[in-house]
């Protein structure tokens, strides 16, 4: 790694979940890392991270953060405009621009195909237009999606949704922290685009299964037609956010997941099984 013991990473989104797990992976190797956070005293990082103030959506906040910072790891609220993040970037030296990105993007298309991959399909665009040199993080379903049954699961051994047949290869949040990690300020990482994916494909039945066998409990997937989910989740969240999840997931069913080795080539390990992610996420559904 270039200058490594002289470089600042700056994580932008360090609170959120993705984030906060790389911000802890970089303190864990020793790395400089500086976190962005609008309450920096309600952070809880680990000891030793700097912690400044910062809001995105006042990019005029930002100068303290970006000072000094060789490499950013981006992590973004969907539907965030970034043109003036970027501008302050692109003026304050960062070397490397990391961005967790989604695995609905489609190089080439034009369209994308839905407004998912078009969004982070556009933030690709901009953060290439900087000329900064930059690596791309493509994630499709995260593990971290799971808690959403951990409601549910108050109520009984049934878990409801949509399309049971539909198949990810989940990611353990930790692996795409390590990745991340790994990717920042190596120059052979520079203008690569990895698609991470978790050690198999597991379709919405066999995820709530494997969580039964973890919890000790005869758990069952009940299919609820999309349309009735899309009813309900367009309440209080953007509808075509939700139509084009929806069809991610419908698009996925029948067939398995992709599975492929970045992650280990990354992190020199095999992903973690979604088994490990249940185990190390207990708490969450008790």
């Amino acid at each position: 790694m270039t200058g490594e013991g002289s470089a600042t990473i700056l994580v932008i989104g360090a609170t959120a979940h993705f984030g906060r797990q790389t911000v802890e992976a970089l303190a864990g190797v020793g790395r400089k890392v500086r976190a962005l956070s609008r309450t920096p005293e309600k952070a809880g990082l680990p000891e030793g991270v700097e912690v400044v103030r910062g809001d995105l959506a006042r990019p005029e906040t930002l100068g303290a953060a970006l000072d000094g910072v060789t490499e950013l790891f981006l992590v973004l609220p969907y539907g965030m405009d970034v043109q003036p993040l970027l501008e302050r970037v692109r003026q304050s030296g960062v070397r490397q621009i990391v961005f967790l990105s989604s695995g609905a993007v489609v190089d080439g298309a034009d369209p994308q195909p839905d407004v998912i991959a078009a969004y982070h399909a556009r933030v690709e665009q901009e953060i290439t237009a900087t000329g900064i040199d930059r690596t791309f993080l493509r994630l499709f379903f995260p593990a971290i999606n799971s808690p959403a049954w951990a409601m549910q699961l108050q109520g009984g051994d049934v878990l409801r949704g949509p399309h049971a047949a539909a198949a990810a290869s989940l990611v353990h949040e930790r692996d795409v922290a390590d990745a991340a990690a790994a990717v920042l300020g190596s120059p052979a990482h520079f203008g690569r685009v990895y698609e991470l994916t978790g050690p198999q494909s597991l379709t919405r039945t066999e995820q709530v299964e494997t969580l039964g066998q973890v919890l000790g409990r005869e758990l069952r997937f009940e299919e609820v037609p999309a349309p009735v989910v899309r009813q309900q989740l367009s309440r209080f969240m953007d509808a075509d956010f939700v139509a084009a999840l929806l069809d991610l997931m419908a698009d996925t069913a029948g067939r398995p997941a992709p599975v492929n080795d970045a992650v280990e080539q990354l992190i020199g390990h095999p992903p973690r099984p979604y088994t490990q992610w249940v185990t190390d996420n207990l708490a969450a559904f008790r």
